[in-house]
């Protein structure tokens, strides 16, 4: 059996490493465009706090969430995965109360979320915090290196022999792969690394269009991309991007390694990771593709950020990111068959690093022919 996976972010990593972990021969499209959402993914993995009242949501971000232990034993590679847990805060513990009781309401059903507790100090935890703040904390709460997953999969997905090329794919009318090489003269196909592989193979046919990729199944996981693919379907998925810009600031000489999330209930979110590095974001915008770093987005990053915590005000900014998160109009994620020959998985805005490897699971199964992990049907919303 031989599938193509058009998108290399986690959707589309975890998808090739389940089929080729199968023994299906799997050919993985790397569109390589500015602005994909898994590069600038800032890693929080808790979603016990969010979508009090959409099920379908809470469902498969949970489902995500528990399965990252597995994951990461699986692949044995250092993703940045660590249960680091999480503080809620505000200004008032009033505001806190409806959190609480949703917490304490899924909590039978989610033990991994930890025990829920009071902090009296949260600047204890996260000492840039500012004073007169109230806390909840969520121990059970992670953060990942999206980047880290992303190219983990990739390289597992290699080795159990998947193809990974470089190019600008489009479906045909008849759920056939059309790839364009890049304008730099790629190959077509290159390693993880970046370094060009070997030529196509026989199972390619050159055409006026491009290179045609033979496929019996193709799965569309190319983020906010996936509608521009799906066009020449002749089906139009109404996926936009959303733009989310974020600050990686360096506190030198103090270990963040263990530092929780932080979550407030309005406002940026900050989480530490190893090399005293300190992630700060995110801004929400619809911009339409422009994945670009803005002085008014970096500048309502940082000013909220030091609003909550003012002991940053000496960090050092390391670096700026800038992801197009994928945003269904339909509300939740898009995750279906398009015909007996594609299947789409997209639309998960910015829960993709916490839902986005058992989204690629669900992926895989649909184009295997087999029954998904979960009922899919809340996500199963094509447009006719």
């Amino acid at each position: 059996m031989r599938v193509a996976v058009i998108g290399s972010g986690i959707v589309g990593a975890a998808a090739a490493w389940h089929l080729s972990g199968r023994g299906v021969s799997v050919t993985v499209v790397d569109g390589a465009f500015s602005g994909r959402a898994t590069d600038a993914g800032a890693g929080i993995v808790c979603p016990w706090v969010d979508h009090p009242d959409d099920d379908a949501w809470y469902r498969l971000a949970r489902e995500g969430a528990r399965r990252y232990p597995d994951l990461v034993s699986a692949l044995g590679e250092d993703i940045g995965y660590a249960r680091v847990g999480a503080l809620l805060v505000a200004t008032d513990p009033v505001e806190l109360e409806p959190i609480r009781a949703l917490l304490l309401r899924r909590h039978p059903e989610a033990p991994e979320m930890g025990d829920i507790t009071d902090v009296a100090a949260p600047s204890a935890l996260f000492p840039p915090l500012r004073d007169g703040l109230s806390a909840i904390h969520v121990p059970g709460a992670a953060r990942v290196d999206g980047r880290a997953v992303r190219d983990a999969l990739l390289r597992a997905a290699i080795h159990q022999g998947a193809d990974l090329r470089t190019g600008t794919a489009t479906l045909t009318p008849d759920g056939g792969v059309l790839l364009r090489t890049t304008p730099d003269g790629d190959p077509l196909r290159r390693t993880t690394t970046g370094a060009p592989g070997p030529e196509p193979s026989a199972e390619t046919q050159v055409g006026e269009a491009g290179v045609r990729v033979e496929a019996d199944v193709v799965i569309v996981a190319a983020g906010a991309w996936s509608g521009e693919v799906c066009r020449g379907l002749g089906v139009e998925i109404p996926v936009s991007p959303r733009r989310g810009q974020i600050v990686h600031a360096a506190v030198d000489g103090v270990d963040t390694t263990s530092w929780p999330i932080v979550l407030p209930r309005s406002g940026p979110y900050l989480l530490g990771f190893p090399g005293s590095r300190l992630v700060v974001g995110a801004t929400v915008e619809d911009a339409g593709f422009s994945p670009y770093v803005t002085i008014g987005g970096i500048h309502e990053v940082l000013a909220a950020g030091l609003r909550l915590a003012p002991g940053l005000d000496g960090a050092r900014v390391v670096e700026t990111r800038v992801g197009l998160r994928p945003v269904y109009a339909a509300g939740t994620a898009l995750i279906d068959r398009l015909t007996d020959r594609v299947v789409v998985a997209t639309g998960l805005g910015a829960y993709g690093l916490t839902a986005g490897p058992f989204t690629g699971q669900i992926a895989a199964a649909l184009a295997l022919g087999e029954s998904p992990p979960i009922d899919i049907s809340p996500y199963a919303h094509i447009p006719t």
